[in-house]
């Protein structure tokens, strides 16, 4: 639940407060509990000048993927995003990204839930140096992707910068 402060105008009509606010923040711990759901942001960060994509290789899982991870307890999908490119890549973005769209990752739970966004306006401080997450990192044309991108990479980029109908599943 929101503090108080994130209820303004309209908004406070529909604040549950003593018992039903009690009773509906149990329900929500229960669900919580019951049907726990992942969040995730990635990102298609598009050099279009050289249609080229950034990817990163982890060092924990195999394969070259797009930057991205886990929506934080009291973050925004756009928040994540921002953070996770900034840490992945040293980028910085510039202009609002594009939501293009949002996967059921069954291959990491049948919960787990991502958003894909297009980034086109963004700058990089200084190119990715591996550390203790990610071992490689850099810019790849777009239509030459490494040989060792996972395919739900590939589909994603498809997805952003080629135009192909988005799929509901990572």
């Amino acid at each position: 639940m929101g503090s108080d402060a994130e209820f303004t105008g309209e908004e406070a009509r529909f604040r549950q407060t003593g018992w039903p606010g009690l009773r509906g923040r149990l329900f929500h711990t229960w669900f919580l509990l019951r049907r726990p759901m992942t969040l995730g942001a990635r990102g298609v960060v598009h050099d279009v000048a050289k249609n080229a994509v950034f990817l990163i290789r982890h060092t924990y899982v195999p394969g070259w993927q797009l930057p991205g991870g886990g929506v934080e307890h009291g973050e925004t999908m756009l928040d994540a995003l921002v953070r996770e490119v900034r840490e992945e890549g040293n980028i910085e973005v510039t202009a609002p990204p594009r939501l293009v769209s949002i996967h059921l990752n069954s291959h990491v739970s049948r919960r787990d839930h991502v958003a894909l966004y297009l980034i086109t306006d963004f700058r990089q401080a200084a190119p990715m140096t591996p550390n203790r997450e990610i071992a490689e990192a850099g810019f790849f044309p777009a239509d030459a992707l490494p040989e060792e991108t996972t395919p739900g990479t590939r589909r994603r980029i498809r997805e952003a910068v080629f135009g192909s109908p988005p799929s509901p599943y990572w």
